[in-house]
């Protein structure tokens, strides 16, 4: 029998849109001037957005509760809290509510493509490194309780949550996965609760999934 977990997914294609000329963001939970009453919140993760914006500009974030923000690019690279962050980076910033940061376009004319998640909750700011290529088809601890992985087609893995009454977000940025037996495509994502431990299977070549263990105080 397959086990069961009570879980939602967040599709893709019925993600929020934000948008200007210059910027546009995709958003799997109400931001801005998106709101749809499905959209709430997965515990301590509140925002979780695929932005792209255009070259030499400059997109400003207000920040209204102490949260982690954690900025991953995906196409290029972006400059933030005066650091140049590449593919094989993220920058991790701690913020108190009533706070904003900047994130920039370094290029004259490419586009640029990058998500940033939004966690409840201080640690401390700081880059950090990994590398996708030297250990893939398995997950990678970004930070606390933040993984992420690259895998090849048919590969597998098994992540124990920490604790029991912990949940878990999935997002999938490139490929397609199926995830404690939901299929997901890029771009989708998968909330999962009263689990133990999550089983993933990529479905195509260089898959890569980003994973986030939420604590059940913050739910």
């Amino acid at each position: 029998m397959v086990p069961q977990s009570k879980g939602k997914i967040f599709l893709a294609a019925e993600r929020g849109l934000n948008e200007l000329s210059w910027f546009r963001s995709y958003n799997t939970f109400n931001f801005g001037r998106y709101y749809n009453e499905h959209k709430t919140p997965f515990g301590a993760l509140y925002v979780l957005n695929e932005d792209t914006l255009a070259g030499g500009h400059v997109i400003t974030m207000n920040v209204e509760e102490d949260s982690d923000i954690i900025l991953i690019p995906v196409v290029g690279a972006i400059a933030c809290d005066n650091d140049v962050i590449t593919a094989g980076q993220i920058q991790l910033l701690s913020m108190k509510a009533g706070t904003s940061f900047s994130v920039a376009n370094p290029y004259e004319t490419e586009l640029v493509k990058f998500l940033q998640i939004w966690i409840k909750g201080t640690t401390s700011s700081r880059l950090i490194d990994f590398d996708l290529d030297a250990e893939k088809n398995q997950l990678l601890e970004l930070c606390k309780g933040v993984m992420i992985g690259k895998f090849g087609g048919r590969e597998e893995a098994v992540y124990k949550l920490s604790g029991p009454g912990n949940s878990m977000f999935a997002f999938v940025i490139e490929g397609v996965f199926e995830v404690q037996y939901r299929l997901l495509h890029a771009g989708d994502s998968l909330g999962l609760s009263e689990i133990e431990e999550v089983e993933l299977e990529a479905l195509s070549n260089n898959a890569i999934i980003l994973m986030i263990e939420i604590l059940p105080t913050c739910k």
